[in-house]
């Protein structure tokens, strides 16, 4: 017989893996839902307000929008860039580290 936890696991994992298309429970989450990290999220971004609030699925960031550069952590203050555009942003140690590294969407080919 299966250990309770592992039994729950995969009770929780089955509707996010049945299809790529349809929304889970823990992946492939819509704007809007609660989330811990981008990589659930649709739309390829974890957003929180502030340090308190609870991170929800948002879009990414469109041209001439604030953004974040690309990151380890996988919640933004943020959105990084649609595909196509780039973050211009000062990409320093200390901004990633106090998650000031703001920056606007730009389009490379301007």
């Amino acid at each position: 017989m299966l250990p309770a936890c592992l039994l729950l696991a995969l009770l929780l994992l089955a509707p996010a893996l049945e299809a790529q298309e349809e929304r889970g429970l823990i992946f492939n989450l819509d704007i809007g839902e609660l989330c811990l990290q981008s990589a659930q999220c649709k739309s390829g971004c974890c957003h929180r307000t502030s340090g308190l609030s609870l991170a929800r699925c948002a879009s990414k960031a469109a041209e001439f929008q604030e953004c974040s550069p690309k990151s380890i952590y996988g919640v933004y203050y943020k959105c990084p860039c649609e595909s196509g555009l780039t973050c211009d942003a000062d990409k320093t140690i200390v901004g990633s580290i106090t998650n000031s590294d703001f920056g606007v969407c730009k389009d490379p080919q301007d």
